[in-house]
């Protein structure tokens, strides 16, 4: 317990909090547009459970997400992932102005919030490992910590949402955003993003297009066949 005393433990803690506080906006939007298509009552659960369970995921992956990223077209296999979670989440927001609302199921959410941290977390966790410098009990420490701050991103943005319907739209747009971005960080493309950086915001600003207007064509062909 002597690393406890020394000035380097507590400074790498407060650094891999402050990524955390960062990095996990993104990450509590996803959170919350998973847990708004359950019941009231479970809403929190889920939270809870999705929030826990990302950060042992990310915790598991430190140990090889650098290696991952190194593999070609990883990320685009990724960034595909969370293009069609996007289209996904932003579908459910049409069951949202019924007269009885349609809710999903626990396990369909803590999939959802799983599958799309996964994708998410590569790179952030390479960050906090930067700032862990190696020590396993720092990291861990440190992403522990990091679970309130997205139970109460994420439930701060489920009320959100409620109350104010664009932010669903805003939120679909982000993971897209994040999907696209992804997808030309692969290593695959690495040339041509060298050569081009400007297509990086171009890939994002694409990907988040895409999710918006193929989310809302999806809603569409829904309302109409329901016609």
């Amino acid at each position: 317990m002597d690393y406890l005393q020394t000035a380097d433990f507590w400074i790498g803690l407060v650094k891999i909090v402050w990524i955390n506080i960062i990095l996990s906006g993104d990450n509590a939007v996803v959170i919350a547009m998973a847990a708004r298509s359950l019941p009231p009552a479970q809403q929190n659960k889920a939270v809870l459970m999705g929030s826990g369970a990302a950060v042992v995921l990310r915790i598991a992956l430190a140990v090889v997400a650098a290696k991952l990223l190194a593999l070609p077209y990883l990320q685009i296999l990724g960034g595909a992932l969370l293009l069609w979670i996007g289209v996904q989440l932003l579908g459910d927001e049409d069951e949202d102005d019924g007269e009885e609302k349609q809710y999903g199921s626990m396990f369909a959410a803590v999939r959802t919030i799983l599958l799309a941290d996964l994708v998410m977390s590569l790179d952030n966790v390479i960050a906090v490992a930067a700032a862990a410098q190696g020590s396993m009990v720092l990291l861990v420490l440190g992403l522990a910590i990091s679970i309130p701050l997205v139970i109460f991103g994420s439930t701060l943005m489920i009320k959100l949402m409620e109350r104010f319907p664009i932010i669903i739209m805003l939120g679909a747009a982000l993971i897209g955003w994040v999907g696209g971005e992804t997808i030309v960080s692969d290593v695959a493309l690495s040339g041509v993003l060298a050569a081009d950086p400007w297509l990086h915001y171009a890939g994002a600003a694409a990907g988040a297009v895409f999710v918006v207007a193929y989310g809302k064509w999806q809603r569409q062909r829904a309302a109409s066949a329901v016609q």
